[in-house]
């Protein structure tokens, strides 16, 4: 198939995908302990597919498996133009800009199947050529079929690091019954250097290519219950996502590629204003950001996050409209607003420990009426130390 490996390496730069290679579909056996480990110690997000054997055997989920072709796409690392700074806006990690990835490589696979199966020497070979694409929603794991496949190797942080693009890209794979020449994987290329682990504000990097998922701020911004406090200070603005340890890795450095137009940032998606992100109307939400990949789990872990981003930026001028969501009907948006007025409202604390004991007599949510508890304590020490410094005056 030497001949057809040539023809579809052609056809994928030609459809503009910037790396392909072909590996074989033999089992992942050697991750098997390491997945149950993790499994074990809890340090999965949940967001996995579910059975570590189907994750690790193609044959679990595909006939005759033979070959995996995995592809990258490069998405960019800088806006172009400037961000306004008119007011505080939020932020989206990188791995979010433009259209949902996984749209955009699913149409890429698809488009390369297409030309594979035209490729067939009868009708009775097309029909028994068989394809199975896929993206990170699926059973394969995509970095560990993408360093089989020869697109790059797996870094510290866990992610595929390409020679050309560092670990920019996004990867999708096609399992296939048709068998290939497999390509040379590539050899960890890390060698001591451990800036990732250092730079992780969580320290949810292991610094073997494994992490914690559940400490990792990429996981935390997608949950949809109330964020534990130790990570709400760490995202800092950051609304979806966590590329902390993409952007102080030196394969990274200088690395910004805008070659596909579907996958440019618009400033007001990516960098949206914060206020008006806490009243929007699910229609509001959807025309905003239901093209990212970063809408997938709706509009409450993404207000929770711009309260959060608000009271870490001392947003102190959206006090109003966080005191509105305060009365909001989903408790973790109530419960993290009355912490964010415990955050924001250290000025005027009399005001604000008023506004929140009425809160909390009114209140039945246990969680809400924690982060009340927590909120009021931490405002009466500011109004104690007001009324001491006015009696000094007088």
């Amino acid at each position: 198939m030497r001949g057809l490996k040539e023809k579809i390496i052609l056809e994928s730069k030609r459809l503009g995908i910037d790396k392909i290679g072909f590996a074989s579909a033999e089992p992942f056996s050697h991750l098997e302990d390491s997945l149950k480990e993790q499994k074990e110690r809890g340090y999965t997000s949940g967001f996995e597919h579910p059975v570590i054997e189907e994750r690790i055997y193609p044959e679990k989920t595909f006939q005759n498996p033979q070959t995996i072709i995995a592809i990258a796409l490069a998405y960019p690392t800088k806006i172009r133009g400037k961000v306004p700074r008119d007011e505080k806006r939020g932020q989206f990690a990188r791995a979010s800009w433009g259209i949902d990835y996984h749209d955009i490589l699913r149409e890429k696979l698809n488009q390369l199947i297409a030309f594979i199966r035209k490729q067939a020497d009868s009708v009775e070979e097309q029909e028994e050529w068989q394809f199975k694409p896929q993206v990170d929603t699926g059973e394969l794991i995509d970095v560990a079929a993408a360093q089989r496949a020869g697109l790059g190797f797996i870094g510290r942080n866990g992610l595929l690091i390409t020679k050309e693009f560092g670990s920019f890209v996004y990867l999708g794979e096609i399992i296939t019954n048709i068998s290939f020449e497999p390509d040379q994987p590539v050899p960890f290329g890390c060698g001591d250097c451990t800036r990732c682990i250092k730079a992780c504000p969580t320290e949810a990097l292991l610094g073997d290519g494994r992490m914690n998922a559940k400490r990792c701020l990429s996981y935390q911004t997608q949950t949809k219950g109330m964020m534990p406090e130790e990570y709400r200070k760490k995202m800092h603005n950051i609304i979806y996502g966590c590329d902390i340890c993409q952007m102080v890795c030196p394969y990274n450095r200088g690395k910004d590629f805008h070659f596909h137009e579907e996958m440019e940032p618009q400033p007001d998606e990516v960098y949206p204003k914060l206020q008006p992100l806490l009243s929007l109307s699910n229609r509001e939400f959807k025309e905003q950001f239901g093209h990212l990949a970063g809408s997938w789990r709706g509009k409450k872990p993404l207000q929770r996050n711009a309260l959060i981003a608000l009271a870490n930026l001392g947003g102190r001028e959206a006090l109003p409209e966080i005191l509105k969501c305060a009365g909001d009907v989903r408790p973790v948006i109530r419960g993290t607003a009355v912490w964010a007025i415990g955050k924001l409202g250290t000025r005027e604390p009399q005001k604000w420990l008023d506004i929140l004991r009425e809160i909390e007599e009114n209140e039945d949510d246990k969680e809400v009426l924690a982060e009340a508890g927590k909120a009021i304590e931490f405002l009466r020490k500011y109004a104690f130390g007001s009324q001491q410094v006015t009696r000094r005056k007088k």
